[in-house]
């Protein structure tokens, strides 16, 4: 599971941000909430928390560390938690540990973390994204079932109920979600994630979520114009997907999902120059990418099929 945030695209697209009688983030963070969920992490990271309530101001300085991450600094966020040891600090650092790639030391102390504060909601979310990226799926679900009435929690187990291809569980999720917090930005995202599962109509309606983040001057960020192409994509509209990414690349010439998405609709486009090109770009940026890994293991497959088959020479 990728950090930071939700993620939509096709080889792969989260925090409380609405003020239900469930949900634990007040008004005054919506901001910064929404910038965060977007993709807009230059805003987090701008966001003035001076004229915060002191209940927030934790939360906020929470935001912006991962933001932080998510911007490409995890020794900047380290650096900056240097002296900190309280449980939201510990998984900061953990996941910045596993942003690097230091995926043994995360895991470890994600376990240390989970053990003394397991219900802790930056060790939930933090902790079982790591868990879910290190493939301990159980650990993952079984740590963000204790969370209360946290939407980041539920699209996360949303999104690794689809990557065990249990899209009616991913369902099931994002629909009890609806029920109370239906003018969510974050449940709206999360449910376009399970339409993209989904198909048929449920492709336009993702389209539509996407889309209006990507094209409205206040919410654009790489990460929804990529969301938009793949939405795109999957409605077989090839030049607009292509367009939309070619945006996104502009903005962002190294970000890893839009090379990835770029690689697949490359593929699908049959142009194996561009192709060729944003794979060797893709193993520079991330050479354990999913995509990267599932391609070697298919071509592996092939291999050894094509094996079976090889002619004799008498």
């Amino acid at each position: 599971m990728e950090e930071e945030g939700w993620k939509s695209q096709i080889i792969s697209g989260t925090n409380p941000f609405v003020t239900l009688p469930r949900a634990n983030v007040t008004a005054e963070l919506l901001t910064i909430h929404n910038a965060f969920h977007q993709g807009q992490y230059q805003v987090v990271l701008d966001f003035d928390p001076s004229s915060l309530s002191e209940s927030n101001v934790l939360p906020a300085r929470l935001l912006r560390l991962r933001a932080q991450i998510a911007s490409g600094d995890a020794k900047g966020a380290i650096s900056n938690l240097k002296n900190e040891t309280a449980p939201d600090f510990a998984a900061i650092k953990a996941f910045a540990q596993h942003s690097l790639g230091d995926t043994s030391t995360a895991t470890k102390q994600v376990e240390q973390q989970v053990e003394a504060s397991s219900e802790n909601a930056t060790v939930q979310i933090l902790g079982g994204i790591i868990l879910q990226a290190s493939g301990r799926t159980e650990d993952a679900l079984s740590l963000l079932s204790k969370h209360q009435g946290n939407l980041e929690a539920i699209a996360l187990v949303t999104q690794v109920h689809l990557q065990q291809h249990r899209t009616d569980l991913a369902l099931k999720e994002v629909s009890a979600a609806r029920k109370w917090a239906q003018d969510s930005l974050l449940v709206n995202i999360a449910e376009s994630w399970v339409g993209m599962r989904v198909g048929g109509e449920s492709y336009q309606s993702a389209f539509y979520v996407f889309e209006e983040m990507a094209q409205t001057p206040s919410s654009t960020s790489t990460k929804s114009l990529v969301s938009q192409a793949v939405s795109e994509l999957h409605m077989g509209r090839l030049p607009e997907a292509e367009a939309a990414l070619n945006q996104a690349l502009q903005n962002e010439p190294e970000n890893i999902e839009a090379v990835a998405n770029a690689i697949v609709l490359a593929t699908i486009m049959g142009k194996s120059a561009e192709q060729q090109s944003y794979l060797e770009e893709l193993k520079k940026l991330h050479s354990n990418h999913a995509l990267l890994t599932d391609l070697m293991e298919k071509s592996d497959l092939f291999d050894q099929a094509a094996g079976k088959y090889a002619a004799k020479v008498a």
